[in-house]
């Protein structure tokens, strides 16, 4: 016997296959607004040449981020899965080039004659940046593994990763080589000079080895 207040059956949709935008945006403003390789470089870059020249420099940069997600959106994490010393070497061989551009950092100057006639780092040289730091691989792999949902088609996960990290990169990057140029104008030929560019060397060193022992994405 039927009972007269029984629910009539509704059909179950299924939510598709996405990626958590709003949530992925707050890590990724986190990381991409926080002390790393790619920041501290922007900032000396900033620092040493002013920001109107550290633009080029800037714009490879945020390009070269775009090196690693699209690749990683179409295989290469699932290969890294499989193959992990492929990441893990990747990993160590990034390290020792950022630790080479602390020592490098260490042995700038600002307000020199030879900053003035100096070329600054261009296009090209930002778009390494970023497929040679470990921070920005752990970021972009902790958007695939923790922010997209199983089944999420690999374009649709990819391009939405893709802007996301795009949008935080233009707001954000562009503050740290403004605030290189920034502190240069007030310290450059002082006393603080050299102690500037050892503090921007051991932040960029501090942050990979956090990326090597600390355990995070950051």
């Amino acid at each position: 016997m039927q009972s007269q207040h029984s629910v009539p059956h509704r059909a179950t949709r299924k939510s598709p296959m996405s990626v958590a935008i709003g949530s992925f945006l707050v890590f990724a403003a986190s990381q991409v607004g926080t002390p790393g390789p790619a920041n501290m470089a922007l900032m000396a870059t900033g620092a040493r040449f002013g920001l109107r020249r550290a633009v080029p420099f800037l714009a490879g940069v945020i390009a070269g981020k775009q090196f690693i997600i699209w690749p990683m959106g179409f295989g290469l994490l699932a290969l890294g899965t499989r193959q992990p010393w492929i990441f893990e070497t990747l990993k160590w061989v990034s390290a020792a080039y950022i630790c080479y551009l602390a020592w490098r950092v260490t042995r700038l100057r600002l307000g020199t004659p030879e900053a003035e006639g100096a070329p600054a780092p261009g296009f090209a040289a930002g778009l390494i940046v970023h497929p040679l730091n470990p921070k920005a691989w752990a970021m972009i792999t902790a958007g695939f593994t923790s922010f997209t949902a199983p089944g999420t088609p690999a374009l649709q996960a990819t391009l939405t990763i893709a802007l996301c990290l795009l949008a935080c990169q233009i707001v954000l990057q562009p503050i740290w080589a403004w605030g290189g140029s920034a502190m240069a104008a007030r310290v450059a030929g002082t006393a603080v000079e050299p102690i500037l560019m050892y503090v921007l060397a051991g932040l960029t060193l501090a942050s990979v080895l956090y990326v090597l022992f600390g355990g995070g994405p950051a």
